[in-house]
């Protein structure tokens, strides 16, 4: 059977998700990178792009003629998708930026003020593949929250090269500058500067598990978006919904890699069955089928629920990267989820909408992150500093509140702070 179908408990029982603390000698290894980068530098760089991507370079840095070149590569309608697309995104970030306030009384102001990070590193997988989406989704929250440096690493093809339609979208998100390096060896170039490479405040972006280990390693030297573990999607739905949408939704995540989880949540055995069944169709055609249907049937599975009640138990225990709602009013449940990256409602919004085109941010919590986590969007990118201002007046009317709370804590400094205060106005 391509997609197992189980109670949540059968589910709990047979799936297990693997931890950062398993993998001993990948960190291992991830722990030698980033001291050997610390150590030498650029020398690092060059020697870790030839010996994992394979591609000798001269140059780290990605020229502007090599910038101004891809766009002749690629087709001029991909370009123009791309430039919408970044428009929808714009959109989406800037209702989320952060207004400064101020709570004020008799003699006292408080609030707070919100100032953007200086500068950004940005992650992109690449290689042979283009994420141009990616891409877009990294930098232009960053953008709009007004950050002025953002530098963007991924790796190279064998040929030195980056895919000229990464490119093109990183010059419609506006990039300072490109670097021609991937994995672990990016993160500790971006967290702790070489010579071409400029240290930054926060590292964010999608990547495999060396470059999620090293952004593991680096915390706390810079900051981080979150530690990303496979893909997930969850559907929700009930009898009447349509199985091969779902079934073409569960493979939309199935493909990505065989760790990716695909989970479908119904009350109804007859949907299952359809959906598994057109999961067997639509597979046969899928470029990337192998991958997928080892995802399915090492990951995926049927959940059998008594109802929808159940149901958003099962959902929020879950915390699922994706959710969609395949039932015939999704929105009155919208209040039943507690945990989701992000949720689509209805049968035509489709969790390719989120990755691409709707301006909603991809970059997402998985492995039950979402329980805590939150999308990647404007404020991870921006700092807040508490502001506040009183004057005699207020605080002499505060100081022996403050004085006895701080003398409560043992801590007499604290209280002569405020009590020196009334006797020298």
């Amino acid at each position: 059977m391509t997609l197992p179908v189980w109670s949540f408990e059968q589910y709990k029982r047979t799936r297990s998700t693997a931890v950062l603390s398993d993998y001993r000698e990948e960190r291992q290894k991830v722990l030698e990178i980033i001291g050997e980068v610390r150590l030498t530098g650029d020398p690092a760089l060059k020697k870790f792009t030839l010996d994992f991507d394979h591609a000798e370079l001269d140059a780290l840095k990605v020229s502007d003629r090599e910038i101004e070149s891809a766009f002749n590569k690629v087709e001029p309608e991909l370009l123009e998708i791309i430039r919408e697309a970044k428009k929808n995104i714009e959109r989406f970030h800037l209702n989320q930026v952060e207004q400064k306030w101020w709570d004020c009384g008799p003699g006292w102001v408080t609030g707070q003020n919100y100032r953007p990070l200086q500068s950004v590193g940005a992650y992109i997988p690449g290689g042979t593949a283009a994420y141009p989406s990616s891409v877009l989704m990294t930098v232009i929250p960053a953008r709009v929250a007004g950050v002025q440096e953002i530098y963007l690493c991924t790796p190279p093809d064998s040929n030195g090269n980056i895919n000229p339609v990464t490119l093109a979208a990183v010059d419609a998100a506006g990039v300072t500058a490109v670097f021609k390096v991937g994995g672990a060896q990016a993160i500790a170039a971006m967290a702790f500067g070489t010579e071409t490479i400029p240290a930054v405040q926060k590292i964010v972006g999608p990547g495999n598990i060396y470059v999620t280990l090293a952004k593991k390693e680096v915390f706390g030297q810079v900051g981080i978006d979150m530690l990303a573990g496979p893909s997930e999607i969850v559907i929700v739905a009930e009898k009447e919904a349509r199985p091969a949408f779902i079934a073409a939704d569960l493979l939309s995540q199935a493909e990505h890699d065989p760790l990716s989880r695909s989970l479908l949540i119904t009350p109804s055995e007859e949907l299952a069955g359809l959906v598994v069944n057109h999961l067997e169709e639509q597979l046969s055609t899928l470029p990337r089928e192998k991958i997928a249907r080892q995802s399915l049937r090492e990951q995926g599975a049927v959940i059998l629920v008594s109802g929808l009640e159940e149901a958003w138990k099962v959902v929020n225990e879950l915390a699922p990267e994706h959710l969609e709602l395949h039932l015939e009013d999704g929105w009155r449940y919208l209040d039943n989820i507690n945990s989701a990256g992000a949720i689509f409602i209805g049968s035509y919004t489709p969790e390719s909408l989120g990755d691409y085109w709707a301006g909603s941010n991809h970059v997402l919590p998985t492995g039950r992150a979402a329980r805590y986590a939150s999308a990647l969007g404007v404020n991870d990118f921006m700092k807040r500093s508490n502001v506040i201002c009183y004057s005699s007046r207020a605080l002499q009317e505060s100081a022996p509140k403050i004085a006895a709370l701080a003398r409560a804590e043992g801590f007499e400094a604290h209280a002569r702070a405020v009590l020196l205060r009334r006797h020298n106005k």
